[in-house]
């Protein structure tokens, strides 16, 4: 994937400020796993297939990035079950679907 060809298929995502501080925690989460592991962004995004430029976008939470490019990244360090977890504890949806049982 080219530096060009990322350029020229993002787009910016709009996001509240509030909810880019999530983006934003992923972003530091994912860069000190990276870290932790003692991998370089090159390595790192050269396993995930993806360009340096777009691993450092992921670092620093963009959330116009594709979510199966954070998974590719996550599963380099190994951390593709907590991918998984996304939305698993939907604890206002079993709250509504409750009521409807009522």
């Amino acid at each position: 994937m080219s530096l060009i060809s990322d350029k020229m298929n993002s787009k910016k995502a709009i996001i509240l400020p509030k909810y880019q501080k999530i983006f934003d925690g992923i972003g530091e989460n994912i860069k000190l796993a990276r870290k932790r592991r003692k991998l370089t962004t090159e390595q790192v995004s050269e396993r995930a297939g993806i360009h340096r430029a777009t691993l450092h976008r992921i670092e620093k939470g963009d959330p116009s990035v594709a979510i199966g490019l954070y998974f590719n990244v996550l599963r380099v360090l190994n951390l593709e079950n907590d991918f998984s977890k996304i939305a698993q504890d939907d604890e206002f949806g079993r709250k509504l679907q409750d009521l409807d049982l009522l």
